[in-house]
């Protein structure tokens, strides 16, 4: 693309993003684009996606557009004609019969980078099935790991799938093509499928199981709450700590600074007696409020945290200091991320769209 970039800061000043509306995973990776100063424009429907979100839509240009009218299609058709980026969550085929699929759009303009989010993948038998966080987690192995023996599986929100695997998978896709072009010259479709990004996130575990480094059974996975020295503990008024001295040289300070029994790290590798431990560490942790424990422990090696609610996240000194959260139109949000030592990336003002493509085709003429 030609012509002058855009007074943006963000180290991707001047990318232009079409997104097409969806939910969850493709609205994240624009936003986490536009963070770093990406311009992106918002193909909205009549009523929006039905989950409306001011942090998430933040710094967009959105403009509303029938795209299975002809001039809705028309529409699409020329603004990705001067972008780099399409980002879109439909079902496969959903834009091939719109006219707006990536063989159509990429012989219009060859250096388009084409972002496709689903959960299941492009191909595959369950490629049409409707889905969510919950089933495409459930496919990987890595819902099969959450939650206590006996009882059913407890999904991490929509983390693990939506974004771990999900939106941030989409936004490497994205950045890994448009590296790619600087040399051929040629953009690209991104299958982002979010089995395939859970199942990477899976690795680790994929690795250190056959070994016998690690257990993802639920009676003996340390990582998932089975291990005294890997879970939370309910205070003496009712809030939480989190504790996580996997190393034996923290957790022998963790038990040294609550004056807990020798024995519980002496028997820390018995995964028989880990529900005696928990037990045992409960009722110590049950002695004093959490900011008590937070007084005791916070900063020091024994891998300690207050478990704080997510309306209380932004005012922790930590999180303050490093001004992971800021205000902007009023309302608490997280700055953008990640960080660089410069041209950084800022939280942009709603844009016009009107304006915003009359500016990509001055460039481009």
């Amino acid at each position: 693309m030609s012509g002058a970039a855009p007074a943006r800061s963000g180290p991707l000043a001047g990318l232009r993003v079409v997104e097409f509306v969806s939910i969850g995973p493709g609205p994240h990776c624009a936003m986490l684009l536009a963070d770093l100063g990406a311009e992106v424009l918002r193909i909205d429907r009549e009523g929006g996606n039905g989950w409306p979100n001011p942090v998430v839509d933040r710094g967009r240009a959105a403009v509303t557009v029938n795209i299975r009218s002809e001039a809705g299609q028309a529409y699409c058709l020329d603004v990705a004609d001067h972008a780099d980026v399409v980002i879109e969550g439909f079902r496969p085929g959903v834009m091939e019969r719109l006219g707006l699929g990536p063989d159509v759009l990429l012989a219009r303009n060859p250096r388009l980078v084409f972002g496709r989010i689903t959960g299941w993948g492009q191909t595959g038998p369950l490629a049409q099935a409707a889905g969510h966080d919950i089933n495409y987690i459930a496919l990987t192995g890595a819902l099969a790991a959450m939650g206590r023996p006996g009882e059913p599986a407890m999904p991490p929100l929509n983390l693990v799938g939506d974004f771990g695997g999900g939106s941030m998978l989409l936004a490497f896709g994205i950045m890994a093509a448009l590296w790619e072009r600087d040399r051929s010259g040629k953009g690209r479709v991104i299958d982002a499928a979010i089995v395939d990004g859970v199942s990477s996130l899976m690795t680790m575990f994929a690795g250190l199981v056959p070994s016998g480094r690690i257990s993802i059974e639920r009676e003996t996975n340390m990582l998932s709450g089975a291990a005294p020295f890997y879970r939370c503990y309910i205070c003496a008024d009712g809030r939480e700590v989190a504790v996580g001295p996997i190393e034996p040289h923290f957790y022998r300070e963790l038990l040294e600074r609550i004056s807990a029994p020798a024995r519980l790290f002496e028997e820390r590798a018995d995964t028989a007696r880990w529900p005696e431990h928990s037990a045992e560490l409960a009722a110590i942790f049950a002695m004093r409020t959490a900011a008590e424990w937070t007084a005791l422990l916070e900063g020091t090696d024994a891998c300690f945290a207050p478990v704080v609610p997510l309306q209380e996240a932004a005012a922790h000194p930590h999180m303050a200091e490093r001004g992971v959260y800021g205000a902007h139109e009023g309302l608490e949000q997280i700055s953008p991320v990640p960080r660089f030592s410069r041209t950084p990336g800022e939280i942009g003002p709603v844009r016009d769209a009107a304006e915003m493509v009359a500016g990509w085709r001055r460039r481009d003429r």
